[in-house]
C-alpha cells in the first residue's frame, strides 16, 4: 500500500474502491484521500489550510470549542459548506465524541481545543483512544511559537504531556507544514494499529500566509505497517488447528478495527471451534451464533471462561491478552498453545508467549488463515471437536447469565438493560459508561453485529457514555442509540445533554440509578466488609435507605437541559417507560432507572487469583467436571 498521496493516478479511484458492500470504509487510503480532488497551489493563512486539508481528507463532523489560541481556525470554519462543527460544552466532552463518531462509524474521529486547559482536557479521552486504539486526531492551538517556554498565558506543553497517550503528537510552528502534517495525522491515525494523534498548532502559524496545495507529500518513511502475514507463520498455525483437540478463538477489537468481521465468521465455521469475543469485541462474532460461547474475563460467562482456561489452543486474532481477560496471568490457559495475529508487533508475545506469531493485518490474515486450514483439513481430515463440544455446551446449560431479584423490592438493573436491547434491537448502537451498568450491558443487550457497542474498556473511563453516544448518532443519524449509564458516570459529563439538545441529537439515555458507586460498593461489599466508605450518592436514596433524596433530580435536569426527562421506579413500567422513550426522536431523552443498590455484577473472577476460580455467585464456583 502506497502512503503517499501523490503517487496515487487516481485517488478518487482509490476511494470508491476502499468502500466494502455496506459502505464501510476499508483501508486508509479513503481516510487519507477523502473526495480525492487535487488542489492547485493558491495563497491562503495557516488557518485556512487547516480547514481545507480537513475537507480534502474527507471530515464531515467536527467537535470544539474555540478558545484565543485556536481562536484563528475558527473564522475560515465558518465558511466551510463540507465541516459541521458541534460546539460541545466541555473538551473532554468533544474528545470522547470524537471517539464515539469513530468506534460507530469507522473514520477518523475529530475534535478541537485551544492551548492550556482546553488541551489539557483533552488528556483523559487521548488517553481513552489510545488504550481502545481508536482512530482520532485532536487539533490544538498552541501559543505563539516566539513565546513557547516563557510560560506564557493559557501555555501547555500539551505535545510532551501527551506523546505517552497517543501514537503520534505534532507540533507545528510553521503554516508552510499543515498541510503535509494534516494528512501524516490522519494516516498515522488509521493505519496499522488505529489510535489518536495530536496536532498542536501554534496561533502563529494559524495567522501566517502560506501556500496551500493538495495532496502534500507525505514524510513518513520510517512508518510502514506490515499489512500481509507471513505465510509460513499461517501455514504453521493451520496445522496447530488440525491438529488440536479443544481449540478457542479469543477474539478482540482488532478484528473491527480491521473490518474483518464477515471474513472471520468464515473462518470459525471452517474450524468449527468456540468463539470467545472480548468487551471490546463484542458483536465482532454475534451473539446468536452458536458457536459463540460468551464474553471472558472476569465478569465472562462461565463457558468462555472454561473455554480458555481448558484449551489446548488458543487462536488469538486482535487481542493483547489484558489483565481483565487473563487474570492471575501465569494461571491463564496453563494447557494451551498459542496462536497470535496481530497488526502490532508490540502485543505478539508481550504478556503471552506465542507459538505462532503473525504479525499483519487480520483483514488479510483471516481469509489467508481460512485457506490454510482448508487445505490442511482436505490433506490429514478435520479435527473431531465433538467430546469439547458437549464439555462447554454442559457449561453453557448449567451456567447461563442471569440474576437474582432484589430482596429490597426494587427494580433488577439487569431486567431494565435486557429489555432495552429488546425494545432497540440490533440495529441501535449502545455505548455505556463504567462500572456495573457497563457490565450488564455486555452481559444482557446481544450484539449481531460490529461497532454496534461502544465503551471505555482499557481506561475504564466514567463520563464516556453521553458524549460518546452523542459523537456515535452524530456519524450515525438513521440509527437510535442509547447511552447506558450510571448515576456516578452520568455526572461528569451530562452537561453534554446541552449540546445534543441544541443540535438536535436525540440519543436516549438510560441512568442506572441505584444511588451508589456500583461497582466500587461491591468490591466494598465482597472485599472491605461492607464498609461503604464514600459510595454513596444521595441521587435515590439517602445513605441509610430510608428516605428519597435526588441529588440531583435527573428528571428535572434533562428538562433544564431542555430533553425529555422520565422516571421508573416500578418493574410493571419498565417496558411502557422504554416504549415512550422510543417514540421520541427530535430531542434527548433521559430516563431515571431508580434500581436496586445490592445488585451484583456475576460471573465474577476476584482479582489476583486464578480464572478457573470464578464465582457464579457469592462464594459459589462451578463445578467443572472436565472429564465430562
Amino acid at each position: 500500500m502506497s502512503t503517499a498521496p501523490a503517487e496515487h493516478a487516481d485517488p478518487a479511484a482509490s476511494l470508491r474502491n476502499s468502500l466494502d458492500r455496506h459502505g464501510r470504509i476499508t483501508t486508509a487510503d479513503q481516510r487519507l484521500y477523502g473526495p480525492g480532488r487535487v488542489i492547485a497551489p493558491e495563497q491562503v493563512t495557516g488557518s485556512q489550510a487547516i480547514i481545507r486539508s480537513l475537507e480534502e481528507l474527507g471530515v464531515t463532523d467536527v467537535f470544539g470549542i474555540p478558545g484565543g489560541a485556536i481562536l484563528p481556525t475558527y473564522d475560515p470554519l465558518m465558511d466551510s459548506t463540507q465541516i459541521n462543527h458541534i460546539l460541545v460544552r466541555h473538551e473532554q466532552g468533544g474528545g470522547h465524541a470524537a471517539q464515539g463518531y469513530a468506534m460507530a462509524t469507522g473514520k477518523v474521529g475529530v475534535c478541537f481545543a485551544t492551548s492550556g486547559p482546553g488541551a489539557t482536557n483533552l488528556v483523559t479521552p487521548l488517553a481513552d483512544a489510545h488504550m481502545d486504539s481508536v482512530p482520532m486526531v485532536a487539533i490544538t492551538g498552541q501559543v505563539n511559537a516566539q513565546v513557547i517556554g516563557t510560560d506564557a498565558f493559557q501555555e501547555a506543553d500539551i505535545v510532551g504531556i501527551s506523546t505517552p497517550i497517543t501514537k503520534h503528537a505534532f507540533l507545528v510552528t510553521d503554516a508552510d507544514q499543515i498541510p503535509q502534517v494534516m494528512a501524516e495525522a490522519f494516516h498515522i491515525a488509521s493505519s496499522g494499529r488505529p489510535g489518536p494523534v495530536l496536532v498542536d498548532i501554534t496561533k502563529s502559524a494559524q495567522t501566517a500566509q502560506t501556500t496551500f496545495s493538495w495532496p502534500p507529500k507525505i514524510g513518513l518513511n520510517g512508518y510502514k505497517p506490515v499489512t500481509r502475514g507471513h505465510a509460513k507463520q499461517v501455514r504453521e498455525a493451520a496445522k496447530l488447528i488440525q491438529s488440536s483437540s479443544r481449540p478457542v478463538f479469543y477474539i478482540g477489537g482488532g478484528l473491527i478495527k480491521a473490518e474483518a468481521s464477515e471474513e472471520f465468521i468464515s473462518l470459525a465455521e471452517t474450524v468449527g471451534a468456540p468463539v470467545v469475543n472480548t468487551l471490546m469485541a463484542r458483536g465482532a462474532f454475534p451473539d446468536s451464533h452458536p458457536q459463540n460461547v460468551g464474553m471472558p474475563g472476569m465478569h465472562g460467562t462461565v463457558s468462555a471462561v472454561a473455554a480458555l482456561q481448558q484449551a489446548d489452543l488458543l487462536i488469538t486474532l486482535g487481542a493483547r491478552f489484558d489483565d481483565r481477560v487473563t487474570g492471575q496471568l501465569e494461571t491463564f490457559a496453563p494447557g494451551a498453545k498459542v496462536i497470535h495475529a496481530d497488526i502490532d508487533p508490540a502485543e505478539i508475545s508481550k504478556n503471552r508467549l506465542a507459538d505462532v506469531p503473525i504479525v499483519g493485518s487480520l483483514k488479510e490474515i483471516v481469509p489467508e488463515l481460512r485457506s490454510a486450514v482448508e487445505d490442511v483439513f482436505a490433506q490429514q481430515g478435520q479435527p473431531d471437536l465433538g467430546a469439547w463440544w458437549k464439555q462447554l455446551d454442559r457449561l453453557r446449560e448449567t451456567y447461563p447469565l442471569g440474576w437474582t431479584e432484589p430482596e429490597d423490592g426494587k427494580i433488577a438493573p439487569q431486567k431494565v438493560i435486557q429489555k432495552i436491547g429488546e425494545a432497540a434491537g440490533s440495529e441501535a448502537i449502545y455505548a455505556a459508561g463504567v462500572g456495573q451498568h457497563q457490565m450488564w450491558a455486555a452481559q444482557f443487550i446481544t450484539y449481531d453485529r460490529p461497532r454496534q457497542w461502544l465503551n471505555s474498556g482499557g481506561l475504564g473511563t466514567m463520563g464516556y457514555s453521553v458524549p460518546a453516544a452523542m459523537g456515535a448518532a452524530v456519524g450515525n443519524p438513521e440509527r437510535v442509540v442509547w447511552a447506558i449509564d450510571g448515576d456516578g458516570c452520568f455526572q461528569m459529563t451530562n452537561q453534554e445533554l446541552a449540546t445534543c439538545a441544541i443540535n438536535n441529537i436525540p440519543i436516549k439515555v438510560a441512568v442506572i440509578n441505584n444511588s451508589s458507586l456500583g461497582m466500587v460498593r461491591q468490591w466494598q461489599t465482597l472485599f472491605y466488609e461492607s464498609r461503604y466508605s464514600n459510595t454513596h450518592l444521595n441521587t435515590a436514596v439517602s445513605a441509610d435507605g430510608n428516605d428519597v433524596v435526588r441529588i440531583p433530580d435527573f428528571v428535572k435536569l434533562a428538562e433544564a437541559y431542555g430533553c425529555v426527562g422520565l422516571r421508573c421506579e416500578r418493574e410493571e413500567d419498565i417496558d411502557a417507560v422504554i416504549a415512550e422513550a422510543m417514540e421520541i426522536n427530535d430531542r434527548p431523552v433521559v430516563i431515571d432507572f431508580v434500581v436496586s443498590r445490592d445488585s451484583m455484577v456475576w460471573p465474577m473472577v476476584p482479582a489476583g487469583v486464578s480464572n478457573s476460580a470464578i464465582q457464579v455467585a457469592r462464594n459459589m464456583t462451578p463445578e467443572w467436571d472436565e472429564e465430562d
